[in-house]
């Protein structure tokens, strides 16, 4: 093995211990290095590279006895090419050298020529290379590394997390080995397994912040290292108050390019992934423009986080996010607040273009594209961003389909509430219709009613008679919830005849169409404005309703088999747009279905999976009446209880 003949070449560094989730990034590498004189291991700060460039040197010393010389290019002594690679290159004269260049980054654009000139003089040399971008020399082999594997996230974070669902991921098996050895204790545990896993993804599975973290497992549980993080990620994960923290942060940034750092800054004010189109709006300004902006990404892109499954979509790590930001809020050009405001601006229109897909017809399309940018949202909405409460509840209500028909009543209600609360009199009749809705939906519908007669005095004084469609509408859904079906026609014949034929914001015609019908089959079947063609129509989501409507119809008309192809039908796009509420009617009338045929514990099976999806003013479901009568109580109890903790995809095999 090579000695040191300069202060930039020096000895093979220690052994390290752990290299989880890794043999396979080692073995890419020792297959690269077989055929290629210069493979380049990128990726961004704290992935690991020097730890799998040593474990690949000594895999390949251990195989072929190979002569290996271990450099650290920052300290070379001159900074010019030709010269840096005499230096490296002494005594290499008729050797084969495997010559190992860590952490080239120092060497900014400098490295791709200190690289090529190597190759060049040397030609029995090759070169494996550690970088957070890539060299861009001729016959350069890529090796890059990306993040552990990570758990992945609850759809609901309040339901226990079993261990078994985390324990195989990579990040969480490096978390606990280091925490093991910093508290011999510790264990994972039914208890804690996901606060681990929450700290884990909140970490982007980043080993050296992961191994930050862990090696604080004594004095800080998962729980409260999830609590610290977020107050202060540069403090949690450096050694101490006082210091700007996060190491490889300050590394990234202070070795970059005046425009690279300049674009560290802006990319700091996004949450979540961004793409070069995001780039150039959002950051595209004064020094940077557009173009250049883009053009910057695409250098910086292999020191960034790509998002899985999502090709040029990149994200910041944690820590280099934190440290830009506060660089960013320090910047006297005004900068920082530029790039808010330009970011605002850009989450509206994406928010009203993701309402006018769902108007459109294209709703999954609307339901992914809002999701997909739903951390970037949720800053928009933030009451205290430089939009104000405005600007939060604009973007909220463009958004209604995400809260009401795609499951995340909880959150789009918090955001609205958090709004309102801040928005001075008088507050915005869409707004306030939306909150009604969604706390009707979930909570006791009395609590919507102040919001109800608040928005009714306000839609009249402004001349919004789509509003007070939907406020008909709203109180024909808590009606429905109370079992009170000829309240709810009244109110859904009340809110058509108010709605314009295309209403330019909330729910469509047809979904109005699709409640009334819902109420009318409980009362009046006859009445019911539609039977044949219940599944046309671009609007998927009143497509579902009509579904239901439909099965309603079928089984007060003795024909169950075909009301359970309906349900199942309806199920199927409740199930794609993630409406809860949707699916709890829907399995509630299978319920009832399975309890006309005696099988009375499946129906209560079914009961009991779709339990937390309903309002608690919402009364008990019709099928629960009969179950009860038929089981006894702990029965009853039983099989509800089992539901509630099976799948609900498992109980219906058919879908």
């Amino acid at each position: 093995m090579g000695e040191p003949g300069s202060s930039a070449r020096q000895a093979l560094p220690a052994e390290l211990s752990s290299l989880v989730g890794r043999a396979a990034e080692v073995a890419h590498a020792l297959a690269l290095l077989a055929t290629e004189r210069l493979v380049t291991i990128t990726g961004p700060a704290g992935m690991g590279k020097t730890r799998i460039a040593l474990r690949t040197v000594r895999e390949l010393c251990g195989a072929s006895g190979a002569d290996v010389v271990w450099a650290d290019p920052s300290r070379l002594r001159s900074s010019a090419a030709p010269a840096g690679a005499a230096e490296l290159g002494e005594g290499f004269e008729g050797r084969e050298v495997l010559l190992v260049l860590d952490g080239c980054e120092q060497l900014g654009e400098r490295a791709g020529e200190l690289v090529g000139e190597l190759l060049a003089r040397w030609p029995r040399v090759r070169i494996l290379a550690t970088s957070q971008r890539i060299l861009g020399v001729a016959g350069e082999a890529l090796l890059a590394v990306g993040p552990l594997a990570l758990p992945a996230a609850p759809e609901d974070p309040a339901e226990p997390c079993p261990v078994a669902q985390v324990a195989p991921s990579d990040a969480v098996r490096l978390y606990v080995e280091r925490a093991r050895g910093a508290d011999p204790r510790f264990e994972l545990t039914e208890h804690n397994a996901g606060a681990v896993a929450a700290l884990c993804r909140a970490l982007d599975g980043i080993p050296a912040a992961l191994e930050l973290a862990a090696a604080r497992a004594r004095s800080h549980g998962p729980a409260e290292a999830l609590r610290r993080l977020a107050a202060d990620p540069l403090e949690f994960l450096s050694d101490g108050p006082g210091r700007a923290g996060g190491a490889d942060a300050l590394r990234v940034c202070r070795l970059a390019a005046p425009g690279e750092r300049l674009l560290w800054e802006r990319l700091s004010v996004f949450a979540g992934s961004f793409d070069e189109t995001a780039v150039a709006e959002v950051c595209g300004f004064g020094a940077l423009g557009p173009r250049a902006a883009a053009q910057t990404l695409r250098r910086l892109a292999p020191a960034l986080l790509a998002e899985p499954g999502a090709a040029g979509r990149y994200r910041l790590p944690l820590t280099v996010r934190a440290y830009a930001a506060r660089r960013l809020a320090r910047d006297p050009r005004g900068d920082g607040a530029t790039a808010v405001r330009r970011h605002h601006e850009r989450c509206r229109i994406t928010a009203e273009r993701a309402a006018q897909l769902w108007r459109s017809g294209a709703q999954l399309e609307a339901r992914a594209l809002a999701l997909r940018e739903l951390p970037e949202l949720r800053l928009a909405m933030d009451p205290r961003s430089p939009a104000g409460p405005a600007g939060a509840l604009e973007i909220a209500v463009s958004l209604w389909f995400l809260w009401s028909a795609c499951g995340l009543v909880e959150e789009g209600r918090g955001h609205l509430e958090r709004a309102l609360a801040q928005h001075p009199a008088p507050r915005p009749a869409r707004a306030l219709w939306l909150a009604s809705w969604l706390v009707a939906s979930v909570g006791e519908a009395s609590a919507a009613d102040p919001l109800l007669v608040e928005a009714w005095a306000t839609a009249v004084q402004e001349g919004e008679d789509t509003v007070l469609a939907y406020l008909a509408h709203v109180r024909g859904t808590a009606a429905l919830w109370r079992d009170r079906p000829d309240e709810a026609a009244e109110e859904y014949r009340d809110a058509l005849g108010l709605l314009p034929a295309e209403p330019e914001f909330g729910p469509g015609r047809r979904a109005l169409e699709s409640a009334l019908a819902m109420a009318l089959a409980h009362t009046d079947p006859a009445a019911v404005p539609f039977r044949a063609g219940a599944s046309d129509g671009p609007d998927l989501w009143a497509r579902s309703w009509a579904g239901y409507a439909q099965a309603l119809l079928q089984r007060r008309e003795g024909r169950p088999a075909l009301a359970r192809t309906w349900l199942l039908r309806s199920l199927e796009a409740q199930f794609a747009l993630g409406d809860r509420l949707g699916q709890a009617l829907s399995v509630e009338l299978l319920a009832q279905l399975e309890a006309d045929l005696g099988r009375y514990e499946p129906a209560a099976r079914l009961l009991g999976s779709v339990s937390g999806y309903r309002p608690t003013s919402a009364c008990p479901p019709r099928a629960e009446r009969t179950l009860r009568l038929r089981l006894t109580p702990e029965a009853f109890r039983a099989a509800h209880a089992e539901g509630a903790r099976t799948p609900l995809r498992r109980l219906l095999p058919e879908l």
